[in-house]
C-alpha cells in the first residue's frame, strides 16, 4: 500500500511536471530565456523559433520555421536582419520593455522596443507563425505590446497586412533578402504608394521593377491570376484607419505563403504533401510585360505581340529610332494636341491594366458619366475609369499627364478612356458611342447644356476680368482652374471681414474664418494691397496647389480675383497650426508621443509626395511648424505653398537672388548663397523634427551652458550619447524610447552641412517607419556655431528676405 501511494504521488507529480512543461513550450517569461540551441514550438506545433544560421553562413539568427513540414523548414521570418551574432553565445529574454537578445557580453543585438511598460511580460509563438508580446496580468490576452507581424520579412504568412496603419503612419513591408546565406535586407522592397490611389510596388533601391495596379473590387489589375482558389482567400482594405491586402488558408493542411525572393520576384508557394516540397503556384511578375513602363508613355505591352510595345491609337514613337532598335523606353507622343474642350473624344480600351496611379483623382461616390465629364473640364486629364468593376461599375479616377505601365490582358474585366483628339478618331466615335445616340442626348439635353455653357462663360469672363483689372490684360489667366468665388460670397462667410474672424496674419495679409452659405468652413487668405508679397506669390500658391492632392496637403477650395482683390479659399483646420500646441506650455501637453510621431510621419509623406510622387517636381522652400496645419483629428497638413518653386525631373539644384525664408528653418546653402534644392527641404524637416521631439524653437533656443541653437544642443547630446534629454517634459509618460531616438537621428541626418551627405525624402520615411534598418551615422549639423545672446531673443518669429526686409509670419495659426 505504501509502495502504491509512493508511485501515485510521484507519477502525479511527473504527470503535472510534464503538463506545466509542456504548456510552457510556446511561450518565453521574464524569469526564463531561450539560449543557442534550444527552441520553443507554438501550441498546435505549426511553427519553431530559435537560432540558425542560413545557408553557408556561420552567422546566427532568430528566427521563426516551420516545424511539421519535412523538407519546409524555410525561415519566415527574422529578428536580427540586421545584425547577427557572431557565436552562439546568443540569448533570448524578456523584460517589461519587450523581447531583447543579447550577446555573450550582454550587450543589445536586438529588441521589439514594447510601446509600454509590462507588468507581467510574456513572448509567445502562435500557430499562425505571430511572435506576439503581452502582459500576462490583462484579461485581453490579444492586446499586444508587440508583434512581429507587425515587421514581416521577405515572407507574408496568411493574417499578416501587406500595407499602411493611417492612424500610426507605419507601414507592414516586405523586403528581400541579400541571398539565401544572408537575411538582411536585400535590393527589393514591395510597399505600399498612396501619393494617388493606392497601389502596390516592387522596388530596387531608387527604381520601380513591378507594379501590383489597383485593386479593382475583384483583384489587382496588374494580378489577373489572383483569382478565387481552394487554398486561400484574399482580401483589399481600404478605409479611414487602414490600407492593406492580406490572405488566409481555406485548408490549413494546405500551407501557402508569399514570398519576395532576393532577385526581387513575387512568389506564392503551396507545399504538396505527396511530394513533400513547396510547389511555385504563381509570381506576380509573369512575363517581359510585366516590368514596370517597358513601353514607356501613351504605349502598352501585349506579350502576345511581337514586338510587345505598340503606342496607343492616335500616339507615335517619340524616338523611332530607338523604338525600331527594340528601345521604347522614351515611349510615344501624340499626333494631333487635345483641344483642351469639350470637343476632345475618348477611346475606350478594354481587358488593360490600369495606368500607374500615383498622378491620379479618385473620387468614390460618382459615375463613369460625371468622370467624363470631371476630365474634358480639365486640360491635363489624360484618361479615366471606374474604381470598382463589381455591379456595373462605380466610382471615378482620373489621370493627369502621361500614361505609363499600361498592359492588355486576354481576361480582365477592366476598361480604360484614353483623351483623344476628334480627328484621331474620324467622325463615328465619342468614347465607342455612335453619332446617332449622341444626336438623340444632345436633343433630349440641348436647352440645359447651352444654359450652363452660357453660365459658365459668364463666370469664367467675369473671373478673367477681374484679373485683368490687377494686373494687366491678360496675367495670370493661365492655370488658374479652380472654381471662382465672388466678393459678395467671400465677404458674407466672412460676416465681412470681421476683425473677429482674423485667425492668422502674415506679411501677405489676414486669414479669416468664414462659413458658406452651402455649409462648410473655410479659410480665407486676403492678400493685402500694401503685401510685400504680390500677385504672383498668389498666383504661384494657385497653380502649384490646384495641381496637387495628398491627404497631407492642404485643400485649395478656390480663388476670388475680382477687382483689386486677391483672395485664396482654403478647407479650414479646426486645430489651427502645429506651433500652436508644441510651443505652448499648456496646449502642449494635447499633443502625446503617439500624435507627434504621427505628425513627424504624415508631414515626411506629404514633402515625399511633393519632392517624387507628384505631377510636379517641387520644393516648398518655406516648411516650418506654423505652415503645417492640423485637421479635427490632428493630421498634419502642409500648407503657404507662395515661396515654393517647380524644378525639372531631372533637375539637382536651382539658384534665385532674392533668398526668401523663415530664419530657423533655412539651409545653409540657401541662406548664404541662394541656392535650393530638394535637400533644402530636407534640412526644414530635420529642424521640424527636433521642434517635435523638444518642443523647443530651434531659433530661440537657450541653454545656460551655451549659446547653441537647437540643433547645435541636439548635436551635442547626440555626441555625449544623451538624445533622451532633449524630450519634452510633458513627453516623459508617453514617449518611446526607440522612436524618439530614430526620430533625432534622422534629424541629425537631414541637417547636415553638405547637401549631398543629407537623405532623401524616399529614405527619410523609411528610416522613420523601418526601426529595423541600421542608421549611418550623422555629421556635423549646419550652422554648427554660438550666437550672441541678443540673436535668440526672437520674441517673434521672422522671415528673411536677402534686401533687409523684414515681414511678420502668422502670429495665430490658422
Amino acid at each position: 500500500m505504501k509502495r502504491f501511494i509512493f508511485f501515485y504521488f510521484c507519477s502525479s507529480n511527473i504527470v503535472s511536471f510534464l503538463f506545466i512543461f509542456s504548456t510552457a513550450l510556446d511561450t518565453i517569461s521574464n524569469d526564463s530565456s531561450i539560449k543557442d540551441g534550444h527552441t520553443i514550438v507554438s501550441a498546435g506545433g505549426n511553427f519553431e523559433l530559435g537560432f540558425f544560421s542560413p545557408g553557408n553562413s556561420k552567422n546566427r539568427y532568430i528566427g521563426i520555421w516551420y516545424n511539421n513540414l519535412p523538407k519546409g523548414r524555410e525561415v519566415v521570418w527574422v529578428a536580427n536582419r540586421v545584425n547577427p551574432l557572431n557565436d552562439t553565445s546568443g540569448i533570448l529574454t524578456v523584460s517589461s520593455k519587450g523581447i531583447v537578445l543579447l550577446n555573450g557580453n550582454q550587450d543589445v543585438i536586438w529588441s521589439s522596443n514594447s510601446s509600454r511598460s509590462l507588468i507581467k511580460p510574456v513572448a509567445q509563438l502562435l500557430d499562425t507563425g505571430n511572435f506576439v508580446l503581452k502582459d500576462d496580468s490583462l484579461v485581453n490576452q490579444k492586446d499586444y505590446a508587440w508583434q512581429s507581424f507587425d515587421y514581416p520579412d521577405s515572407t507574408l504568412l496568411p493574417g499578416m497586412k501587406l500595407g499602411l496603419n493611417l492612424v500610426t503612419g507605419q507601414y507592414w513591408t516586405m523586403s528581400s533578402w541579400k541571398s539565401s546565406d544572408d537575411p538582411s535586407p536585400g535590393e527589393y522592397l514591395d510597399r505600399l504608394d498612396t501619393s494617388g490611389y493606392p497601389q502596390f510596388f516592387v522596388w530596387e533601391g531608387p527604381a520601380i521593377k513591378f507594379s501590383s495596379g489597383i485593386w479593382n473590387g475583384h483583384l489587382f489589375v496588374g494580378g489577373p491570376n489572383l483569382k478565387p482558389n481552394p487554398y486561400y482567400t484574399f482580401e483589399f482594405v481600404n478605409n479611414d484607419k487602414e490600407i492593406y491586402y492580406k490572405y488566409e488558408l481555406i485548408n490549413t493542411s494546405l500551407p501557402t505563403r508569399l514570398v519576395l525572393n532576393p532577385a526581387g520576384l513575387l512568389q506564392r508557394l503551396l507545399w504538396i504533401e505527396r511530394n513533400q516540397n513547396w510547389f511555385l503556384y504563381s509570381t506576380g511578375q509573369m512575363d517581359n510585360c510585366d516590368r514596370y513602363a517597358l513601353c514607356g508613355q501613351f504605349a502598352r505591352c501585349n506579350i502576345n505581340d511581337s514586338p510587345p510595345c505598340d503606342c496607343l491609337r492616335g500616339f507615335q514613337p517619340k524616338n523611332q529610332q530607338g523604338w525600331d532598335a527594340a528601345d521604347w523606353s522614351s515611349g510615344c507622343v501624340r499626333r494631333t494636341p487635345l483641344t483642351c474642350g469639350t470637343s476632345d473624344r475618348f477611346l475606350k480600351y478594354s481587358s488593360v491594366k490600369l495606368p500607374d496611379t500615383r498622378h491620379s483623382w479618385f473620387d468614390k461616390n460618382i459615375g463613369l458619366e460625371e468622370c467624363q465629364r470631371l476630365c474634358l473640364k480639365n486640360c491635363s486629364c489624360t484618361a479615366y475609369s471606374n474604381l470598382d468593376v463589381k455591379n456595373g461599375g462605380s466610382g471615378c479616377l482620373l489621370w493627369f499627364n502621361e500614361l505609363v505601365d499600361i498592359r492588355e490582358y486576354a481576361e480582365l474585366d477592366q476598361d480604360l478612356y484614353v483623351r483623344m483628339a476628334a480627328s484621331e478618331l474620324g467622325s463615328g466615335y465619342m468614347g465607342n458611342t455612335r453619332i446617332s445616340v449622341i444626336a438623340i442626348i444632345l436633343t433630349v439635353s440641348a436647352i440645359i447644356l447651352v444654359g450652363f455653357l452660357f453660365w459658365f462663360a459668364m463666370q469664367r469672363k467675369k473671373g478673367e476680368r477681374g484679373v485683368g483689372e490687377g494686373e494687366g490684360e491678360g496675367e495670370g489667366k493661365e492655370d488658374m482652374e479652380l472654381p471662382l468665388f465672388d466678393v459678395m460670397t467671400v465677404s458674407a462667410a466672412t460676416n465681412n471681414f470681421s476683425s473677429a474672424n482674423i485667425i492668422g496674419e502674415g506679411g501677405f495679409g489676414s486669414v479669416y474664418r468664414g462659413k458658406l452659405s452651402t455649409g462648410p468652413e473655410i479659410a480665407v487668405k486676403k492678400l493685402s494691397k500694401h503685401s510685400g508679397q504680390g500677385f504672383e506669390e498668389l498666383k504661384n500658391e494657385v497653380v502649384l496647389i490646384s495641381k496637387l492632392q495628398h491627404r497631407n496637403l492642404v485643400r485649395l477650395l478656390g480663388c476670388c480675383l475680382e477687382g483689386e482683390e486677391r483672395m485664396l479659399i482654403y478647407e479650414y483646420m479646426p486645430n489651427n497650426s502645429l506651433d500652436f500646441f508644441i510651443f505652448d506650455e499648456c496646449r502642449k501637453k494635447q499633443l502625446p508621443w503617439e500624435s507627434r510621431f504621427r505628425i513627424a510621419m504624415g508631414i515626411s509623406r506629404g514633402i515625399l509626395y511633393l519632392h517624387q510622387d507628384s505631377r510636379l517636381r517641387i520644393i516648398h522652400r518655406d516648411l516650418k511648424t506654423s505652415n503645417i496645419l492640423l485637421d479635427s483629428e490632428l493630421n498634419p497638413k502642409i500648407s503657404d505653398f507662395g515661396l515654393a518653386r517647380i524644378i525639372g525631373g531631372d533637375q539637382n539644384e536651382a539658384r534665385t537672388k532674392r533668398v526668401i525664408g523663415t530664419y530657423g528653418y533655412m539651409s545653409p546653402e540657401y541662406a548664404v548663397d541662394g541656392k535650393f534644392s530638394v535637400k533644402s527641404d530636407v534640412f526644414s524637416l530635420g529642424v521640424l523634427l527636433l521642434e517635435i521631439v523638444s518642443g523647443r524653437k530651434n531659433r530661440t533656443f537657450r541653454h545656460p551652458d551655451h549659446h547653441h541653437s537647437l540643433i547645435g544642443h541636439a548635436w551635442l547630446l547626440w555626441n555625449k550619447r544623451k538624445a533622451l534629454e532633449l524630450i519634452d517634459d510633458c513627453l516623459k509618460e508617453s514617449f518611446v524610447e526607440s522612436q524618439v531616438l530614430r526620430c533625432v537621428h534622422v534629424a541629425l541626418l537631414c541637417v547636415q552641412r553638405l547637401t549631398d551627405e543629407r537623405p532623401t525624402m524616399s529614405s527619410v520615411v523609411f528610416m522613420l517607419s523601418h526601426e529595423e534598418v541600421a542608421l549611418p551615422q550623422p555629421k556635423e549639423p549646419g550652422f554648427f556655431i554660438e550666437r550672441s545672446i541678443a540673436e535668440t531673443d526672437d520674441s517673434n518669429e521672422k522671415r528673411c528676405i536677402s534686401d533687409n526686409v523684414l515681414t511678420l509670419t502668422i502670429l495665430q495659426p490658422r
